[in-house]
C-alpha cells in the first residue's frame, strides 16, 4: 500500500477500514462477541482510533503472532464454551449482513461454512518452467468470514503449523472434516492495493 499505516487503519469513506468490517457484524447481531487480534505495535493506534471516531463496542483485544496461524490460535484461546466462531479479515470492509447471516446459519446446521466466488479470468497452472491451461470452473476464490463450530476449530488448531496451510478451512480439512462452501459476494473484496480503496469507495457510494 506504500503507507506506514496498516491497511486496516486506513480511511475508507472517512472511517477506518476495520470499523466498516465490525459494523457489519454488529448489524447482524448487536450482542455478538468480538475478539480483535492485532500486532503488539498496533494496539495503541487501535485505541487512538476508537477514541477519535467515538467507536465503542464490547470487545477483547488479543496480541497476534508472526503468522495468521498464531494470530487465530491466540484469539481462540480466550473463547470459552460452545458456539459458532467466525474469522474475518479486517481488510474486507464490504461484507454484508446477508452473507454473514447465511454463513453463521450454515455453520450452525453443518459445522462450518466458507464463502467462495467463482473465477472470471482464465487461469494457467505453473509447474517449474512449464505451464498449462486448466479448467477454471473447477476452481474458486475463497473469502472470509470462515465460520466453524468452536470445538471443531479448536481441534484443528491443536495441529502443528504448516506453511502450506493458508487459511482456517485448510486446517479443519486436514482433520478429515468436509468443508461446506457457501456462495460469497463479489463486493466482499480484500483491501490489498491502493486501487482497492478507490474501488471500495465507489462501491459504498453506489449503495
Amino acid at each position: 500500500m506504500n503507507n506506514e499505516l496498516p491497511k486496516q487503519f486506513m480511511l475508507l469513506n472517512n472511517f477506518p477500514v476495520i470499523f466498516h468490517s465490525i459494523k457489519a457484524f454488529l448489524q447482524y447481531d448487536s450482542e455478538i462477541e468480538f475478539v480483535i487480534v492485532l500486532g503488539k505495535e498496533d494496539s495503541s493506534k487501535w485505541k487512538e482510533l476508537c477514541a477519535e471516531f467515538k467507536f465503542t463496542f464490547d470487545h477483547q483485544l488479543v496480541e497476534g503472532g508472526s503468522v495468521r496461524y498464531e494470530s487465530v490460535k491466540n484469539g481462540l484461546s480466550i473463547i470459552d464454551g460452545e458456539g459458532i466462531v467466525g474469522i474475518h479479515d479486517a481488510v474486507r470492509p464490504l461484507i454484508s449482513t446477508k452473507l454473514i447471516s447465511k454463513l453463521y446459519s450454515t455453520a450452525e446446521n453443518k459445522g462450518n461454512a466458507v464463502p467462495f466466488v467463482p473465477l472470471n479470468d482464465s487461469i494457467r497452472l505453473l509447474e517449474g518452467n512449464e505451464n498449462k491451461a486448466v479448467e477454471r470452473s473447477k476452481y474458486v476464490k475463497i473469502q472470509t468470514p470462515q465460520c466453524f463450530d468452536t470445538k471443531q476449530l479448536k481441534s484443528a488448531y491443536e495441529q502443528h503449523y504448516n506453511e502450506s496451510i493458508t487459511d482456517d478451512a485448510s486446517l479443519v480439512e486436514a482433520l478429515g472434516i468436509e468443508i461446506n462452501l457457501v456462495e460469497g459476494e463479489p463486493e466482499n473484496i480484500k483491501i490489498t492495493y491502493p486501487e482497492d480503496l478507490t474501488f471500495a469507495e465507489a462501491l459504498i457510494s453506489s449503495h
